[in-house]
């Protein structure tokens, strides 16, 4: 086999492993996306148990689950325990989030 072929295909392989990285880490995880605020309604919470948590990490995450006032699909987004203690179903408001990372929310007073 010619050694040109041989190294077109790991250039090949090179440059589509770099740009599925390149992907998933823009789509997947969020990194580089711009910050968004939505008008939003809390439909549940829940916390989660931390299996292996070493002793004076946190043993639990918290997370809740959110819908867009204006329709859209229905998305999840791991908060801190202030957040967690602060919002309550049924709760509405302004969430400002980047990809997968929950920012902010703004409770709207009725």
């Amino acid at each position: 086999m010619p050694t040109g072929i041989i190294v077109a295909i790991c250039i090949l392989f090179i440059f589509s492993f770099g740009y599925f990285i390149f992907s998933y880490r823009r789509h997947t995880l969020g990194l580089g996306a711009p910050e968004k605020k939505l008008d939003i309604m809390i439909l549940d919470k829940q916390s989660n148990k931390i299996i292996g948590a070493q002793a004076g990490e946190e043993d639990e995450e918290y997370w809740i689950y959110v819908e867009p006032i204006s329709g859209g699909p229905k998305r999840e987004f791991m908060v801190g325990i202030h957040y967690y203690h602060a919002l309550n179903p049924g709760d509405k408001g302004t969430m400002t989030y980047r990809g997968q990372q929950f920012i902010h929310f703004a409770l709207q007073r009725d």
